[in-house]
């Protein structure tokens, strides 16, 4: 059984081809949003710094990651 070389009618699909000679590139809606949110979120932060506090955490984890630098460095 032998297929056609084309189709009869080019049907939706060939509407939405690009011209010749050149791309078209289709993002999804979140391809969009999610960096322009993060970037959103991120300037949020710079922008409001006086209500960042420092990390209390155990000065021991700090000396352990330090010392763990040192020995990879070496």
């Amino acid at each position: 059984m032998t297929v056609p070389a084309h189709p009869r009618s080019p049907g939706p699909a060939a509407s939405r081809r690009p011209a010749a000679g050149r791309a078209e590139i289709r993002l999804p809606w979140w391809a969009v949003a999610l960096p322009v949110v993060t970037f959103g979120a991120l300037l949020f932060m710079i922008m409001s710094p006086g209500q960042a506090r420092a990390a209390t955490a155990d000065p021991a984890l700090g000396q352990l990651i330090e010392r763990t630098l040192q020995l990879l460095s070496h």
